[in-house]
């Protein structure tokens, strides 16, 4: 198969990471894979690795006569359109590709990792929008979403048997620290052992609630705690610049809070630190603003390394997750609900030890060989 995907490692982005991890694990499993993607990955392959191509053409309309041309090239039997509107400059081509593909004999298959609306034009309305969004669904061979809103979404506008549902995987290896290492790695990073130490994972944009998590750690600091942040990983991810204005209000709202002393930015770093600062962090808090989603690849990497989560309640069911057991979950835009919660994890040991028991054996379901697997089945029908 042949996966198109807007951004690819080392390029920052979920989507990238998502679609190198699917890859590997298809290939392990015996697939031949190929991935299409942005002009400024370096193209490889080799016997045992993932082919990876650059589309030089850009994301315009040319890729309508580049993609056929190029599954051709590798025999792929599918074409895999891994989606995020950002990823692609916001161009409504990529959306019009499956029925394309079509026409040249290929099957195809599209993920929503979101289900954001394109840029068109200046007056485009939201509804011209939507439907530029939503037509891969009449020509596309399969439809995968990754959370129970998005079935929700578009499960109406699609044929028997065409949907499907596959949560992502964590891209980060599940790691387990013994308490000395996990005072140890405090300790390095500057904390010590009666602090109360937060961690966010993942890019900022406005709707993971930075502003949110800034205002719960004040209220803790206010409650006469001596809580600190720890930010993990990029600050802001390579496809959609409006997460830097966004990142400028966080920033902004921590200096307006006096709390700069007490928030540490890790910046990027290889998979195995990030592994290591899950691990020594006491709650992991993720007040998104559209409700904690199987769709975020931050939510199953903190679950695969045990953390303790605060997240906000999801918008639909989630069947996959068992709140009070996996994780707490409060009201989106709520700090004095997010303090409380992770208050409630500080003051009660037994409960934080079994939310991050709990977590790991969840994060089992999100096995990256059991999500290839689910692919497979789609591929061979």
């Amino acid at each position: 198969m042949l996966f198109v995907t807007g951004e690819y490692p080392p390029m920052v982005g979920g989507v990238g990471r998502f679609t190198a991890e699917l890859a590997q694990a298809l290939q392990a499993g015996g697939a031949q894979v190929a991935v299409l993607t942005d002009a400024q990955v370096p193209a490889s392959g080799g016997p045992d690795a993932v082919r990876v191509l650059a589309q030089r053409g850009g994301w315009g309309w040319r890729l309508l006569r580049d993609v056929p041309v190029c599954a051709r090239a590798v025999g792929a039997d599918w074409v895999h359109v891994q989606y995020q509107t950002a990823a692609y400059g916001m161009h409504p081509a990529i959306n019009a590709l499956p029925r394309f593909l079509r026409r040249h004999g290929l099957h195809s298959a599209w993920t929503y990792h979101d289900l954001r609306v394109p840029y068109l034009f200046p007056k485009a309305g939201n509804r011209l929008r939507s439907w530029v969004t939503r037509l891969p669904l009449r020509a596309a061979e399969a439809v995968v979403v990754t959370n129970q809103s998005d079935w929700e979404s578009v499960r109406a506008q699609t044929r028997p048997g065409q949907l499907h549902r596959i949560p992502i995987g964590s891209d980060i290896e599940s790691v387990q620290f013994s308490d000395g290492e996990r005072r140890e790695r405090r300790s390095m990073r500057g904390y010590g052992g009666d602090q109360l130490v937060l961690g966010y994972f993942g890019f900022l944009n406005a709707s993971k609630g930075g502003l949110t998590l800034v205002e719960t750690l004040e209220a803790l600091v206010q409650d006469g705690r001596d809580a600190h942040l720890l930010m993990i990983g990029e600050r802001v991810g390579a496809s959609d610049e409006t997460n830097f204005k966004y990142l400028q209000r966080v920033e902004a709202g921590i200096a307006q809070r006096g709390l700069e002393g007490r928030v540490q930015w890790t910046g990027h770093q290889a998979d195995a630190e990030v592994s290591a600062d899950f691990n020594a962090i006491d709650v992991l808090v993720m007040p998104y603003e559209d409700g904690m989603s199987l769709r975020r690849s931050t939510l199953t990497a903190a679950l695969a390394n045990g953390c303790a989560i605060v997240t906000t309640h999801p918008q639909v069911p989630t069947p996959e997750l068992e709140a009070d057991s996996d994780l707490l979950l409060v009201p989106a835009r709520d700090p004095g609900a997010a303090a409380a919660a992770v208050t409630r994890i500080a003051e009660d040991a037994d409960l934080a030890a079994n939310l991050r028991a709990n977590a790991r054996q969840a994060a089992r379901q999100f096995s990256w060989d059991v999500i290839a697997a689910r692919h497979l089945e789609i591929y061979r029908g």
